[in-house]
């Protein structure tokens, strides 16, 4: 009789997922709070994959633009780090990259930084042509076409509040 392996459900990113859900339904002050509770937790040296995931949606949660910017930033060092050690949540952070980079390219471009905006745009589409047909490849794709359209139509520079993630 063959058995067959099952793998332990990951606790940290099923409380990120639980405190993303607070977040999407409005709760976005409850859910900065615990998502810094979490942080606490795993800390700046803890699981990359964690650091990622969780640094990714802690940024949209900010009231500050440089802030949104810092957290965007951390979660980009943390995916990089899964991908040089060559750990095994690589693959799982690869699909983050269009995102990452779509989101920096927000920040950048809400903070006038136009330039930084189009590398980071740039970098967003490379990484969407790894992405599979489905809702996150449709969503991130059409993200990142109005994100160009408002470079286009002149920058588009003053900060709007946080948005969702594609």
């Amino acid at each position: 009789m063959e058995r067959q392996e099952q793998t332990a459900p990951d606790t940290v990113l099923t409380r990120i997922g639980q405190v993303v859900m607070l977040h999407h339904a409005g709760d976005r002050e409850e859910a900065r709070h615990r998502f810094l509770d979490l942080w606490a937790e795993i800390g700046e040296h803890g699981d990359p994959l964690h650091r990622c995931t969780l640094a990714h949606y802690l940024a949209d949660t900010q009231d500050d633009p440089g802030d949104e910017l810092a957290w965007d930033l951390r979660a980009l060092t943390a995916a990089e780090e899964t991908s040089e050690d060559g750990l095994s949540s690589g693959e799982a952070v690869r699909a983050f990259y269009p995102s990452l980079h779509l989101n920096l390219a927000e920040d950048y471009l809400g903070l006038g930084q136009c330039d930084a905006a189009r590398t980071h745009l740039r970098r967003a589409r490379a990484a969407a042509a790894a992405l599979a047909d489905g809702r996150y490849g449709d969503g991130v794709w059409a993200a990142i076409e109005r994100l160009e359209s408002r470079l286009d139509e002149g920058g588009g520079g003053a900060w709007t509040p946080p948005r969702q993630r594609p």
